[in-house]
């Protein structure tokens, strides 16, 4: 179906639905409803879908977060200090009032870079003004290097938390994959559910009414003399005990009704809703015979479980990474260059710093928790941690095989069931006739018949069953090898 076409439905079903909350159900007339149009609405306006939805985008935030500590980072900073002091001359031992005035300005650029660097350039000036001096104006401009030598070295380490962010976006999106996955499932098997109470409707409908007539038939022999009063009975009780199997009929047929709008459209009113007409039918191809190998390698390469597994495993081995590196001292270098004008002036202090003025700075600074507890367990975690998730990952490759076995194994199931159903059906049908015969001949009586009759009515209930269980295994069978929506053209896109 395109999506013009989609769209359509979708208008319509709404525009249907805000009607029939006003007008009554039962006057409504039933809207067409096929699978593909249940899967399609579902993912559309089903709410735990749509907070499911959330989750990648915040995961992708996140990563972003972890990649903005090395985006540069512009400073500047402005300060100015006014003082009025009473100092001492050395050399006659008189008092004198100072009064000064001091003005900063620096601006500059920092950056972090994986390799463990940190890069700062800036330029800064100073002015000085005294009523004991003359003014003075200073400008500098310098860079400062400090790199990390054993803890936070190298792009291993410090991509780690990038690295894992990345992993996290890409486990989330595979979770989003098995919850769709899965929502899908359940809207198609809920669907099938539908369709097997609504033809079961049918089946007793159909069943009441032979019933009916059976019990007329009986009556007018009665009334002839052709058969005793106490034959009313078991066609009486029959018929009631049809009218009970309706009643439960119908309202297995409106709860799953329920349970369809609810997945196709919470916020339709369910009870108020008009009924829904799914015209779908179970596909009539038996000829699906999965093989074992195929299907669970199938399973193994694109379970989205597996694949979040997966990811989670390489997070916590990253972490490692972390943890071992954060088991060494921090050594660093640090280098600082610079170089300074003076002048009475503003503009002639950094014209005047092609001069000889100059500072340099180097050395190393160590640090190192002695113990070196918190580090430890830091690293023990991590290590457990990711043994915990290696046997969770083989674990799951296990779950994966035997859910594709159980899978498989129903799907064979239901298959023979629909032949087995169907044989059974037909020859209950014969067995009903010749009671019927029989009756009519007088050498069986109302209750054989109605026997019979109760007994066809379980067959072709158990073959409805049979049809949509053979559809609900091939769902689940999809579903244990992460096909379904790949079968349905479902695509869980990239950000």
């Amino acid at each position: 179906m395109n999506f013009v076409k989609r769209a359509g439905f979708w208008i319509l079903f709404f525009i249907a639905g805000c009607v029939s909350a006003q007008e009554d159900a039962a006057t409504a007339s039933p809207l067409k409803l096929t699978i593909e149009d249940a899967v399609f609405m579902c993912l559309q306006h089903n709410r735990d879908l749509a907070v499911q939805q959330s989750n990648p985008v915040i995961a992708g935030a996140f990563e972003q977060i972890e990649r903005g500590v090395y985006d540069p980072e512009l400073f500047a900073s402005l300060g100015t200090t006014k003082e009025n002091s009473t100092e001492t001359a050395r050399s006659t031992g008189s008092q004198f009032e100072v009064a000064g005035n001091d003005t900063e300005a620096e601006v500059g650029l920092r950056q972090r870079l994986a390799l463990g660097t940190e890069l700062e350039v800036a330029a800064s000036t100073e002015r000085t003004k005294s009523n004991r001096t003359p003014e003075q104006q200073s400008s500098r401009v310098g860079l400062t290097l400090t790199q990390q030598l054993l803890r936070g070295f190298g792009p291993a380490v410090n991509l780690a938390r990038i690295r894992q962010a990345k992993l996290d976006t890409q486990a989330s999106r595979a979770e989003l994959r098995g919850f769709t996955e899965a929502l899908v499932a359940d809207v198609e098997m809920s669907y099938w559910r539908y369709v097997a109470a609504r033809e079961a409707i049918s089946v007793f409908q159909k069943s009441l009414e032979v019933a009916q007539s059976q019990l007329e038939e009986v009556e007018s022999r009665i009334e002839v003399g052709a058969l005793p009063r106490n034959e009313a009975a078991a066609a009486r009780a029959e018929l009631a005990l049809h009218k009970q199997d309706l009643i439960v009929a119908q309202s297995l047929h409106t709860e799953q009704r329920y349970m369809l709008v609810r997945h196709i459209y919470p916020g339709l009113s369910a009870y108020r809703s008009q009924e829904l007409n799914a015209t779908s039918r179970p596909d009539s191809d038996l000829s699906l015979d999965p093989d074992i190998d195929e299907r669970t390698n199938l399973a193994l390469s694109s379970r989205p479980e597996l694949e979040e597994a997966k990811l989670r495993l390489q997070r916590n081995e990253l972490e490692t990474v972390v943890t071992r590196n954060g088991r060494l001292p921090r050594l660093e270098l640090f280098i600082n260059l610079g170089k300074s004008g003076y002048a009475d002036t503003f503009q002639e202090s950094f014209q005047n710093l092609d001069g000889p003025n100059y500072d340099v700075t180097v050395g190393i600074e160590f640090s190192q928790a002695i113990g070196r507890r918190a580090s430890q367990a830091r690293n023990t975690v991590a290590l457990t941690t990711m043994r915990q998730a290696e046997e969770a990952l083989a674990n799951l490759r296990d779950l994966v095989r035997f859910d594709v076995l159980l899978a498989i194994n129903e799907l064979d199931r239901a298959r023979k069931q629909i032949s087995a159903s169907a044989e059974t059906c037909l020859f209950r049908g014969q067995i009903l006739q010749g009671e019927r015969d029989r009756f009519e001949v007088g050498s069986a009586t109302a209750l054989d018949v109605a026997q019979a009759q109760r007994d066809l009515v379980e067959s072709q209930i158990a073959q409805i069953k049979a049809r949509v269980a053979y559809q609900i295994a091939r769902v689940r069978l999809y579903l244990a090898e992460g096909s379904l929506l790949d079968r349905r053209g479902i695509v869980v896109g990239s950000m």
